[in-house]
């Protein structure tokens, strides 16, 4: 298995204070697991750490938040397919060939007849 190549935190801290979120992503800032501990090491402000720390769980969360978007459209139209399908399957035709009323809605064109009639 191949190693991960180490993330340059000081380049991410210095995307993301010139508000380059996209290079910042682009770098690496959300392939970093979250934990501040792998910071140690390096010389960064605190307040860069915090915007680091922000920026990563705001990306995530919109991308959660993108992939429920996503699944729930999807599931949108797979139940818009199979209503659309048991209407076409629940369509029986007459003797022509044109589609013939379902029993409830035969019986209440005739009503409508009726009515206008009298």
């Amino acid at each position: 298995m191949a190693a991960t190549p180490a993330i340059d935190f000081i380049a991410i801290a210095r995307a993301l204070r010139e508000d380059e979120v996209d290079a910042a992503i682009g770098l690496g800032l959300l392939d970093w697991e979250g934990d501040v501990a792998s910071l140690d090491s390096i010389a960064l402000p605190a307040a860069d750490i915090a915007r680091l720390l922000h920026v990563r769980d705001e990306r995530l969360t919109a991308l959660a938040a993108r992939e429920r978007y996503r699944a729930r459209n999807t599931r949108l139209q797979r139940l818009q397919d199979e209503r659309r399908q048991r209407q076409t399957e629940s369509v029986s035709t007459n003797a022509s060939g044109a589609p013939a009323l379902a029993g409830a809605a035969a019986a209440a064109l005739a009503r409508a007849l009726a009515k206008a009639k009298r």
